[in-house]
């Protein structure tokens, strides 16, 4: 299933290549940044990449972090999946941090995250007296692993 999503190339976004899959395959859309940052070691940044959306409605896009920088250097999304509302006009930015015990550079145009549209689903929340009941019940966290 394929949606049209409209872009807008902001004036810092010029020559950039736009958000696009690097293989017939790929779930997510490779999307570059906008400019040069120096990530310290622990610092969190929303690095611009020089374009602003138009989510249809029904829809979010979800920002995900690079394996590749991931695994090699410790740069995440700390609010992975990150989420682009529909109704957000704003400059797309993509939150980084560094968990790696380098420091690391993007440079203007360096792939910096993965975009992925995906459909939303709202929901309603009843409230109730009682729950139904099942086998784990309410045991929590690591109650499900042996």
């Amino acid at each position: 299933m394929k949606i049209d999503i409209n872009i807008k190339r902001l004036p810092h976004g010029e020559g950039l290549p736009l958000p696009a899959y690097a293989s017939e395959g790929a779930a997510g859309m490779d999307v570059v940044a906008a400019e040069d940052v120096i990530l310290q070691p622990m610092q969190r940044y929303p690095v611009k990449t020089g374009f602003a959306v138009a989510i249809p409605a029904g829809y979010e896009i979800q920002v995900r972090a690079r394996s590749g920088l991931a695994l090699k250097h410790g740069i995440a999304c700390p609010n992975a999946p990150g989420t682009i509302d529909s109704d957000y006009r704003g400059e797309l930015k993509i939150l980084l941090i560094n968990l790696g015990e380098e420091v690391f550079t993007i440079k203007r145009g360096d792939r910096i995250a993965q975009l992925v549209p995906a459909i939303v689903t709202q929901a309603t929340f009843r409230e109730t007296e009682n729950l139904d009941d099942t086998q784990r019940g309410d045991n929590g966290f690591g109650s499900t692993g042996i």
